[in-house]
């Protein structure tokens, strides 16, 4: 899909055609998902997070500043409301089978190697949701939707600095999780991060 394209969706959905609207929705509907998928930690809620995502998005598009990513815009939408709802709910469940892709490498063809990358997946969820749900946001946006840190800190209306302190938090807590786990690739997003030189940003 074009730049153009999507420009003229967005212009026609500012004037409330409900199929331009439409057309966005089967474009975003996926990264939009996945990451109430990873906030939620199910698919009944993140269905449930990711329509209400869209319904908020709709009603207010007049809103919209063309000169921002609409992705982003969308993805700020999503992750407010993922955050309100488990502050709210205090949802504790986990999907044992997440479907969703985390990022980690393709394991090869073959059964043992696909029951190998859904494992990783499952233990993967199981990591973030150890994390607070601002740690959680961060670090899902910043390495499985590549937001920028400014970005970020306007997702969750927070300063810069708070943002790089809840990254590098929830990468400590993360790591330390993970160093028991022999199977996790050495080239995963989170170990490209080179952790012993860091230090918080406050």
């Amino acid at each position: 899909m074009s730049t153009d394209v999507q420009a003229q969706w967005l212009i026609q959905a500012k004037n409330n055609d409900i199929a331009a609207f439409s057309r966005l929705v089967e474009v975003y509907q996926a990264p939009v998902y996945n990451l109430c998928y990873r906030m939620l930690g199910n698919r009944q809620d993140a269905e449930d997070a990711a329509q209400e995502t869209f319904m908020r998005a709709f009603r207010s598009i007049k809103k919209y500043d063309p000169q921002r990513p609409f992705k982003t815009w969308l993805l700020t939408i999503a992750s407010r409301y993922c955050i309100d709802q488990y502050r709210k709910r205090r949802l504790p469940t986990v999907d044992l089978e997440p479907f969703v892709d985390f990022g980690l490498p393709d394991a090869g063809p073959g059964p043992e190697a696909a029951l190998g990358r859904k494992e990783q997946d499952r233990q993967m969820q199981q990591v973030l949701h150890r994390l607070k749900p601002n740690e959680r946001a961060c670090i899902i946006m910043k390495y499985w939707h590549d937001m920028s840190l400014e970005e970020i800190s306007e997702a969750l209306d927070l300063t810069v600095p708070a943002v790089k302190s809840y990254l590098y938090r929830a990468r400590k807590e993360l790591a330390r999780t993970l160093a028991d786990q022999t199977s996790q690739p050495a080239n995963s997003p989170l170990q490209s991060e080179r952790m012993h030189h860091e230090s918080p940003a406050i």
